[in-house]
């Protein structure tokens, strides 16, 4: 029971005043002058007073509040290590069983660590998970909080503020626990493919351990050097980037005797590869209008750096002009395909025949360089089918076909060929899916017969017009007709021309995008993507290996002609091996070098501010002689007093109630009201009427 006096005036406070104050003024003239009577006018003023503010005595019926407990559970993978889950399992559950003994408490259990998205899984953010624990509890009701976690906490206040309710933390783990890891202190984002990069790293060890230890350099999954590195020291690493892309650089130390764990001994960076400008060379053999849509688009990428001769000229032109008179540039053909001729990424003959300009034995050296890893496009014209057509030179060995003589001179649509819906260089061009195809018509088409590789496109009755092969370590295409420019110049409605060109050129410099047997990998959140571009019909499964060993078949669908995908929910955070095949590649899942993984020892320093500041206390978890959790006892105690001690936890009792019910009883109201009420009046009357 809790009582009060409330005043319910039966008037306003206005009207009451209004009526009170020149009643009052009178009695109190009428004390000042000590006038007969004045005290039972005095009396008679409060009973009208009392009256008129109506007091009323209040029961009320207040339940007590619970105070709210946070037992907040750390469940980061961390936690996984050793004996750390079972000890922290026993802890809560004794835990929860000593708190239940104090019904002023309310508990709230909040598991940390176990969320869906990645960032989650690789930081142990308990504080984040306390402060869902409060959201909905005034400060006033908070009895305080209690942790079971190893102590790696990464967003733990920077700035512990004083006060507030007592923060308990309880540390699983041995305060001796030995572990070594390895980290990247600069990485590049990007690099330069075949230029050297500079990394550092360190490697770091929280025992005694001194001296060299060996590092394992991994690029792309493949070992390229074992290197030294004291212990604490920052080490320097020059790596070359091997691929354009993605290249995962893996550093690796081997796993020391009583380590605490090896998740952190790799470190992983993901370097960008970018290709410097490729380098082209252009040989138009004529003016023509099809030279200036090669020109156009080979100008315009960026990623090119282009070298265009037009013969103007040729030697068998003798028109008595003396050479001083004449404005031309002279083909500098020993310094283009003998001294430099390795330098150039892609050679293009357009429309080129062998008209003396080139001595007969730089073909040979134009071959070697194809046989060498070089790249050769002949975009023919109506020269490839004649005399001096270069397949009667030396050439003739890295050509994919010969020409039979003929030249088709009709209109037909360019068709892809059912090898060509599933080339990359050819696969999904616009205006390819229709019948006829939605772009306009050619009317010229060299005739060739027995290609070799594989025919993409084809022309008027069935006829190669696209052939793609490959020829020792180097690459050979070979474009039968001039007519692409009808393309370029809208001619009914133009065509894909830019694209097909541009995926030509880069195919035959090997662009990695464009191969027609890839596999590649990547991490989205914690879903593992695969995607298999083939040439056949069914690449089969993928096989997918976990970073800890475990192994998985993923089943590859088929997305579009060439194209496979799959994907697979995966709840590790760390390096996979995806193979399919003779293919493999390597994907990373989850945050790279994840928080979470860096520092595994358990430790009391990160939450000693926060907890000293609220005035809880930090001790690990220890075992009884029974083999049992040693749990401090739970001790409620008030705000403001100590709220831990040697063996105990202090959390404090709140003060707020809760409204039930309310009992009013009128003092001034009903008969009884009324008749001190007369009385007084009738006393006052009485005096003053004597």
């Amino acid at each position: 029971m809790n009582w009060s006096l409330s005043l319910e005036p039966l008037l306003s406070w206005g009207w009451t005043a209004a009526i009170l104050l020149p009643v009052a003024a009178l009695v109190a003239a009428g004390l000042f002058l000590r006038q007969r009577g004045s005290w039972l006018r005095l009396a008679a003023l409060a009973a009208l007073a009392v009256a008129l503010l109506n007091p009323v005595l209040l029961d009320e019926q207040r339940e007590p509040l619970q105070s709210v407990v946070a037992l907040v559970v750390d469940r980061s993978q961390s936690q996984d290590i050793g004996d750390r889950a079972e000890t922290t399992d026993r802890a809560v559950e004794e835990l929860q069983a000593r708190l239940a003994r104090f019904p002023q408490f309310d508990v709230r259990v909040v598991e940390a660590g176990r969320a869906d998205s990645a960032d989650d899984r690789t930081q142990t953010r308990l504080f984040g998970a306390l402060d869902s624990a409060f959201r909905d509890v005034p400060p006033s009701r908070v009895a305080g909080s209690i942790m079971v976690t190893d102590g790696q906490v990464h967003d733990a206040p920077a700035q512990a503020e004083a006060g507030g309710a007592p923060l308990h933390v309880l540390v699983t783990g041995d305060e001796d626990e030995f572990d070594r890891r390895i980290r990247f202190e600069r990485a590049p984002r990007f690099g330069i493919v075949g230029r050297p990069v500079d990394l550092t790293y360190r490697v770091i060890t929280t025992g005694d351990e001194r001296g060299p230890v060996s590092v394992r350099v991994l690029v792309n999954g493949e070992q390229v050097s074992v290197e030294q590195a004291i212990i604490g020291q920052e080490t320097p690493l020059e790596l070359v980037i091997p691929n354009a892309g993605k290249n995962i650089v893996e550093l690796a130390i081997d796993t020391a005797p009583g380590e605490l764990t090896d998740t952190n001994n790799r470190a992983i960076a993901m370097i960008d590869g970018i290709r410097e400008n490729l380098r082209v060379l252009l040989v138009s053999g004529e003016p023509h209008a099809g030279e200036r849509t090669w020109r156009n688009l080979l100008k315009s990428d960026a990623s090119v750096d282009l070298i265009h001769f037009t013969i103007l000229r040729p030697p068998e032109k003798q028109d008595g002009t003396p050479i001083n008179e004449l404005s031309l540039i002279a083909f500098p053909t020993r310094e283009l395909f003998v001294e430099r001729i390795n330098d150039f990424d892609l050679i293009i003959f357009d429309r080129y025949q062998h008209r003396d300009v080139l001595p007969i034995l730089y073909y040979d050296y134009i071959a070697e360089y194809v046989e060498n890893g070089g790249a050769l496009l002949i975009a023919a014209g109506p020269e490839y089918a004649g005399n001096q057509s270069i397949s009667r030179t030396p050439l003739m060995a890295a050509l994919p076909a010969m020409p039979t003589g003929n030249v088709v001179e009709q209109g037909f649509y360019p068709r892809l060929t059912e090898t060509g819906e599933r080339h990359p260089v050819t696969r999904g061009l616009e205006g390819s899916a229709a019948e006829p195809p939605q772009w306009s018509r050619w009317f010229r088409l060299i005739d060739i017969q027995q290609p070799d590789g594989e025919v993409v496109m084809q022309g008027a009755e069935d006829r190669p017009l696209l052939v793609l092969n490959r020829r020792g370590e180097g690459r050979v295409g070979m474009l039968l007709s001039d007519q692409g420019w009808l393309w370029a110049r809208g001619f009914e409605g133009g065509g894909p021309h830019v694209s097909l060109y541009r995926r030509m050129a880069h195919w035959l410099m090997k662009e990695p995008e464009l191969e027609e047997e890839r596999l590649t990998a990547a991490g989205r959140g914690m879903t593992l993507d695969i995607a298999r571009q083939t040439m056949s019909e069914d690449p089969g499964r993928a096989t997918v290996i976990s970073p800890s060993g475990q192994s998985m078949e993923v089943a590859l669908e088929p997305s579009s002609p060439g194209l496979f995908a799959g994907s697979v929910e995966t709840d590790e955070i760390g390096l996979y091996q995806i193979g399919n095949g003779d293919l493999t590649t390597l994907a990373h899942v989850g945050p790279v070098n994840a928080p979470e993984f860096q520092d595994t020892v358990s430790t009391t320093e990160v939450l000693q501010p926060a907890a000293d500041a609220s005035g809880g206390s930090v001790r690990r978890l220890g075992t009884t002689l029974t083999g049992g959790i040693a749990v401090p006892n739970v001790v409620p105690v008030r705000a403001g007093g100590e709220a831990s001690g040697r063996d105990w936890i202090g959390l404090r009792t709140t003060n707020d109630s809760v409204l039930r019910s309310v009992s009013r009883v009128p003092l001034f109201a009903g008969f009884f009201g009324l008749a001190l009420l007369l009385m007084a009046l009738g006393s006052m009357w009485y005096r003053e009427g004597r």
